[in-house]
């Protein structure tokens, strides 16, 4: 039983200089459906200088249960979270930042999760907002996740909630001293591990993940590589005291090789670095893949992630520089095949496929396996194998309310079709297909007021790309017959009045 009088959640948040980017966050605290008696807010005021420490004693004098802690400024997020778990009284608490906000039932949906459940842990499905967030996780509800059973550790941020005595038990804080990359993810893998339950919920978009306008959060800042590699030394070395070497180990060493180092040297977030520190990023890619990495942790990598970090293992920058550039012009693209719309129902069916610059990509059949053709040469084959991804590859069909950002996988029935490419090289390119049935009175839990745009999502071989679709559904209410606008057919009208005019 809670205790009388004790708050079900605490809402911890870090603030410095936010200006008028923390108003989201506090219009959804205001709104949320959990009783103001029920939750407390404490803001950590990181010794701003500007109107952020008025505005905030202003709500702590006008909301009993929002109080703020003022402090001489530590230049990270690490001593005011942990200053906010000492002065909290919640049974749980949820770590936000102050440039997020909250879904209007979110805190409510997150407590009766942990109190079902008896979780130590809850994360709630996340909606991103000029920033990635979890996609693969919160394809379903799960109350009883793993690291062993479940992609949690995609996700790494601290935006979730934690039992407070759990918090206690553990000992488990926010690492401080100084800058600290990758904070989260020092308390977070430990909680995974220590953690008797824990719940994903994701039939509910509980909160919002932003990159503000003005990109002065710290996140934005370009990271300094000897620093932050240490941090991921530093995270590694807690993987490796829960684990035994194996597939476990290595599957978890994969989340960080992917995320932290070959995602950094792909493409255009490669192009648009300053050379010097892509120098920097390869040399300690290079010599983590060498001093902490097993085989299996990149064998288990599809293929283009294989041979990022292939070419990075060997120092051949060149090479990385070169595929980044074929790499920034791959992007998915889709058609509708079949559209059929019935009352509150609509089934459709669409094809997609990966290209680029206007070339699908390709594969070239080798000894019975499918292998992965880059502008890149001496990548040994057994790197570009693509035989398994190709084999799992999938076409999603997600739909994405414009006013909210939330995102529903839609559920499809999928194939992929093998066509033939240049006949001199042997190659063949994937076209994939997807059938779905969309239901109005039941997609998002029947909560379908709004604009729902709908977008091809790709997966294969490395990449997943999103090809928008060129429909929109209108619901003016929740569960109404949607109101199709094609955007093919704006268009053709759009072109054609303007070829009249030129011809005029």
């Amino acid at each position: 039983m809670v205790e009388v009088g004790v708050p079900k959640v605490s809402v911890v948040v870090p603030a410095y200089n936010t200006g008028r980017n923390i108003e989201k966050l506090v219009s959804s605290l205001l709104c949320q459906s959990l009783p103001a008696g029920e939750f407390e807010v404490i803001f950590v005021d990181d010794g701003s200088t500007d109107t952020t420490g008025k505005r905030l004693d202003q709500l702590a004098d006008a909301h009993p249960h929002i109080r703020v802690l003022h402090i001489e400024n530590s230049g990270w997020p690490s001593r005011p979270r942990n200053l906010g778990i000492e002065h909290a009284r919640g049974e749980y608490v949820f770590f936000a930042d102050d440039d997020d906000w909250f879904a209007d039932q979110a805190l409510e949906r997150l407590y009766d999760c942990a109190r079902t459940y008896d979780a130590d842990v809850v994360i709630g499905k996340m909606a991103g907002h000029g920033r990635g967030v979890p996609r693969e996780l919160f394809r379903k509800n799960r109350f009883d996740a793993t690291l062993a059973n479940a992609p949690l550790i995609d996700s790494l941020t601290c935006h979730k909630l934690f039992r407070r005595s759990f918090l206690d038990e553990h000992g488990l804080r926010f690492p401080e001293g100084g800058k600290r990359r990758l904070e989260d993810h020092s308390l977070v893998v430990r909680a995974y591990f220590k953690s008797r339950r824990t719940c994903v919920l994701s039939d509910y978009t509980c909160y919002h993940h932003a990159q503000r306008g003005d990109t002065r959060n710290i996140t934005a800042a370009l990271m300094e590589p000897s620093s932050y590699y240490a941090s991921v030394r530093d995270a590694l070395d807690i993987v490796d005291a829960h684990t035994e070497p194996g597939p476990l180990r290595d599957r978890l060493h994969r989340r960080w090789l992917r995320n932290e180092m070959t995602n950094r040297l792909r493409g255009k977030r490669m192009l648009e670095a300053p050379d010097d520190w892509v120098e920097q990023v390869a040399l300690e890619v290079q010599k983590i893949i060498a001093e902490r990495f097993a085989p299996g942790v990149a064998a288990g990598l599809p293929p283009l992630q294989r041979a990022v970090a292939y070419l990075a293992g060997q120092g051949r920058v060149a090479d990385l520089r070169r595929l980044a550039r074929w790499e920034a012009g791959v992007a998915g693209h889709s058609r509708i095949d079949d559209f059929r719309p019935d009352e509150h129902t609509i089934t459709m069916t669409v094809a997609a496929e990966l290209r680029s610059e206007g070339q699908p990509i390709g594969f070239r059949a080798d000894d019975e396996r499918d292998v992965l053709v880059l502008p890149v040469d001496e990548i040994a084959p057994e790197v570009l194998d693509a035989t398994t991804q190709v084999r799992k590859g999938r076409l999603d069909l997600v739909a994405r309310r414009r006013e909210t950002g939330d995102e529903i996988f839609l559920p499809v029935t999928f194939e992929i079709e093998r066509v033939d490419g240049s006949a001199a090289e042997g190659t063949v390119h994937l076209v994939h297909r997807a059938t779905t049935t969309i239901d109005f009175r039941a997609l998002n839990g029947g909560r379908t007021r709004g604009s729902w745009l709908l977008k091809a999502r790709i997966t294969n071989a490395g990449w997943t790309e999103d090809a928008p679709l060129p429909l929109i559904f209108v619901c003016r209410a929740d569960g109404a017959r949607p109101r199709i606008r094609d955007e093919r057919k704006v268009w053709n009208r759009l072109r054609s009045a303007v070829g009249r005019r030129v011809r005029r």
